[in-house]
């Protein structure tokens, strides 16, 4: 059974008012072009730092470009104590049509 529940973009956007964490496991060409406004790039060179000073306790929403390997990811980081884990529903590709102006180059 998953410990992540997957978010559709609008209730992302909400729970990000709230304060929730957003990570973006993207390449880091296509985070660097485009994502999420408070996005942090996430990847296995960076993910032990990541595990070691983020806060387990703060909602955390996780994407990639469609929402399908946001979900292992999601997965994942749920095993590792994360109470709160969210896989975006259709990735940064729906995101930015929904919501262009949260995104940033």
């Amino acid at each position: 059974m998953s410990q992540f529940k997957a978010i559709a973009p609008q209730a992302a956007a909400t729970l990000l008012e709230q304060g929730a964490a957003i990570v973006d496991i993207r390449d880091q060409n296509s985070f660097n072009a485009s994502h999420i406004v408070q996005a942090h790039n996430l990847n296995n060179d960076n993910l032990p730092v990541f595990l070691q000073q983020a806060d387990r306790n703060q909602a955390l929403i996780i994407y990639c470009y469609h929402g399908i390997s946001s979900q292992s990811a999601a997965d994942f980081l749920a095993g590792q104590g994360f109470s709160e884990v969210y896989s975006l529903d259709g990735g940064f590709e729906q995101w930015k049509l929904q919501f262009p102006e949260l995104c940033q180059s």
